[in-house]
């Protein structure tokens, strides 16, 4: 048994039996079905869960390698981006050297379509896609847990309460980490904080850059790192398509202090995070961060200035920030009409007021801080001012 077995994504020999697995799995069949027939899987699931097991085998008969079955994926991931989206632009690609792996430590706010949306622009730049880090919460099913290390997957133990055995998944992850990047020259995508910041706030989790450096410890933190060619990615939607269910989580959150999520609630935040319109997205590639300090809170502030200072603001997030209680009137930020065209702001205020409507008054706050808090965050990067 290999030392990274309990973690790592399944390799090309373990495809075959991985795959077989799944098409003879019930519950996976009777998530397709729901999925793909939601009207009929009640009635007819008995006739339909055959009928998509039979045509998967057909259809990925051929497949044994991770990379054939990400080329068979790639036209479901496109379709899935043709469907929910106004297309997806990428820049800062020329940042990332070939033949080289990359540590992408990006902002995170949605649990799939993220590395989902990193991997489309890096597979379509001729480039190996990144082996992306997921939270063991997010695995709860078997049949979750083998698709995600089909496709290059890696669990990161959330779940685990005692301090020592804390300590040891995230040793156990850092080794992998580094493995994955200076042995296997395989590139990684992880967050840059635990779970997704529902409240628009990106920022990196200085801890997170002091897990990549727990197995090599003996090192320099700045060389540690700098091996590992940390290069920051920003991921911007123009709508995000869960924000009315954050903007109530946070509502919760704030009247009573805490918010317990409902069984199978991550499930549906997944469904609607891939299927749920999203308008424009852009992603873009920072640059490798070559000048390492040998703070974690330095290095997370200058991860920070990469984030924060490439988002991508769209015309819904100035609207938000215009309307926004706490926005800094300091700040040098110009109004929406100074930046947009009159037809795309007209089309922006159309789909931000219909979210505004669906939202309940109480929540519609934190709503509105989701879409502003980018805007206040990138003009205190260009202000040169404190984050």
């Amino acid at each position: 048994m290999g030392a990274f077995d309990a973690i790592r994504p399944y390799d090309d020999a373990e495809v075959p039996a991985v795959l077989a697995r799944l098409l003879a799995d019930p519950a996976f069949l009777d998530t397709l079905t729901h999925f793909r027939f939601p009207r009929l899987a009640g009635a007819l699931g008995w006739l339909l869960k055959p009928l998509i097991a039979y045509r998967l085998r057909r259809e990925f008969a051929d497949v044994h390698t991770v990379a054939l079955l990400q080329d068979k994926l790639e036209n479901y991931v496109d379709h899935s981006i043709e469907q929910a989206t106004d297309g997806v632009t990428y820049a800062g690609l020329e940042h990332l050297r070939h033949g080289s792996a990359h540590l992408f430590l990006a902002n995170h706010r949605d649990i799939v379509m993220d590395p989902a949306f990193v991997n489309y622009a890096v597979y379509h730049a001729g480039l190996p896609t990144p082996r992306v880090a997921i939270g063991d919460n997010l695995l709860q099913k078997p049949f979750v847990s083998d698709l995600m290390r089909l496709n290059k997957s890696f669990i990161v133990h959330r779940s685990i309460s005692g301090r020592r055995e804390k300590l040891a998944a995230y040793q156990l992850l850092s080794a992998y980490i580094n493995h994955s990047i200076r042995d296997d020259a395989q590139s990684i995508w992880i967050a840059q904080a635990e779970g997704r910041a529902k409240d628009g706030d990106d920022r990196t989790d200085s801890a997170i850059l002091k897990m990549f450096h727990m197995s090599r410890k003996q090192e320099p933190f700045a060389e540690v790192i700098q091996a590992l060619r940390l290069t920051p990615v920003s991921i911007s939607y123009e709508y995000d398509p869960c924000d009315l269910a954050k903007a109530r989580e946070l509502y919760i959150r704030a009247s009573t202090g805490s918010y317990t999520k409902t069984p199978g609630e991550d499930d549906q935040s997944i469904a609607l995070g891939i299927t749920g319109y999203k308008g424009r997205v852009h992603v873009q590639f920072g640059t490798p961060i070559q000048q390492v300090p040998e703070d974690a809170r330095q290095l997370a502030l200058a991860v920070d200035q990469q984030i924060l200072g490439n988002y991508r603001l769209f015309p819904v997030h100035y609207l938000a920030y215009a309307a926004w209680a706490e926005r800094e009137p300091a700040l040098p930020v110009p109004e929406a009409e100074q930046l947009f065209s009159t037809e795309e702001l007209a089309k922006a205020k159309a789909q931000w007021q219909k979210r505004l409507d669906n939202c309940p008054a109480p929540h519609r706050p934190y709503l509105i801080g989701q879409y502003a808090m980018p805007v206040r965050n990138q003009y205190r990067v260009k202000a040169g001012l404190p984050l």
